[in-house]
């Protein structure tokens, strides 16, 4: 799938309208957003900003135990997830009381997230009317030291990494194109293939898996010229 700016604007736009209008999500509300790296997660996330709520994306991998301690700790009702991922979602409903909703996307059925964002008039979203210093976005550690910790982000924090390591030292122009491995649940991910090419106008190629010999190949077909990855 090949979106343009235009084109993917016009998505975070449905969702936000998703969120607002037939959701009921208000300032403040966290959305927690389960998927793999593609442009639907992608789109989700930046609509829960621009919708004035609060994002906590998860990692693909997380089963329902792990996914019920961020909903119990962060007090999250809703959550958008990609329906090849409604199991385990649908089984976190069972461990976490504070999760009331769940609507999936890819699902083709009729109360799915791109029915809803189908509708007229949804193309257009004023964003809400946030402050510099609004949370936007609660990450969760992988608790390798105990519980995982909830990290809030600001809205400010999020133009501030691309405005400073992006701009200073990555120096990526409009021309350049982002590739990685990193899940957009990860900050590391979420900076290096959304944030960081969306702010200087470049292009991010998202891989829904990236293994050493995918992501290698995906380099040369799409001719990458950032990559965000660790050693493996």
């Amino acid at each position: 799938e090949t979106l343009t700016y235009g084109a993917f604007l016009d998505r975070v736009n449905r969702i936000a309208n998703v969120l607002v209008r037939d959701l009921g999500v208000k300032p403040g509300n966290r959305v927690l957003l389960r998927g793999a790296n593609n442009p639907m997660m992608a789109a989700a996330i930046l609509a829960v900003f621009k919708a004035g709520g609060i994002a906590v994306a998860t990692m693909p991998l997380l089963r329902a135990r792990e996914l019920a301690y961020p909903i119990r700790k962060a007090k999250i009702a809703l959550a958008l997830c990609d329906a090849r991922l409604a199991e385990e979602m649908d089984k976190t409903k069972e461990l976490a009381s504070d999760l009331q909703q769940i609507v999936s996307w890819g699902s083709g059925s009729a109360d799915a997230l791109e029915t809803l964002m189908a509708k007229p008039g949804y193309g257009e979203f004023t964003a809400c009317d946030t402050a510099s210093d609004d949370v936007c976005l609660i990450a969760f550690t992988s608790g390798t030291t105990g519980e995982p910790k909830g990290t809030m982000h600001y809205h400010r924090d999020v133009l501030a990494t691309c405005d400073s390591y992006g701009k200073y030292v990555l120096r990526a122009g409009a021309d350049d194109r982002f590739i990685g491995s990193p899940p957009l649940a990860f900050t590391f991910g979420l900076g290096g293939l959304l944030l960081f090419p969306l702010r200087i106008g470049a292009s991010t190629v998202l891989l829904e898996k990236a293994p050493p010999d995918e992501l290698v190949a995906a380099i040369e077909k799409y001719r990458a010229s950032v990559c965000f990855t660790a050693p493996t």
